[in-house]
């Protein structure tokens, strides 16, 4: 891959020295989380999106589960310590993230928020998330993706 065709999250990884691979595929805004999984080979409990939402106390939260999986909103509040957590609005994302609907990193994202991972994913010797843009995902240790993005392990899916 081309220095210029590296995504954010990879120039961060980088930076930090940080062990990773990347995959792309043809993207589809259509597919599904479990779609990209099977591209990937992998088994969708490996393969994790990530979820940005806001608390009552009006700040921000990133939650990173499984692509199988669905988000507790009372798990994930109770994780961030608020009342109540609920998902951004979708035209928010990129303004505030950096990011787009799809291409959506716990890496790189404009400012650094309390980030959230699904407990699981230490389960595992390789994960893989978002490269930061839509058809690209990267692959990595999960204790590398946690020490990189601040991820605090948590039980937040239903």
């Amino acid at each position: 891959m081309k220095n210029n065709d590296k995504t954010n999250v990879m120039r961060v990884l980088d930076a930090k020295k940080t062990l990773y691979e990347s995959h792309t595929y043809e993207a589809d805004p259509t597919f599904t989380g479990e779609q990209i999984a099977g591209i990937l080979g992998e088994d969708p409990d490996k393969v994790f999106k990530t979820l940005v939402t806001q608390g009552k106390s009006g700040q921000f939260y990133v939650f990173v589960v499984p692509v199988g999986e669905e988000l507790d909103l009372k798990k994930a509040a109770k994780a961030a310590g608020e009342k109540s957590v609920a998902m951004i609005k979708q035209k928010e994302l990129l303004p505030l993230t950096g990011y787009v609907h799809g291409g959506c990193s716990p890496i790189g994202m404009k400012k650094q928020f309390r980030t959230f991972i699904h407990e699981t994913a230490t389960q595992y010797e390789r994960i893989f998330v978002s490269a930061g843009r839509v058809g690209c995902q990267i692959g990595l240790a999960p204790g590398d993706l946690i020490s990189v993005a601040g991820c605090e392990p948590a039980d937040i899916t239903v």
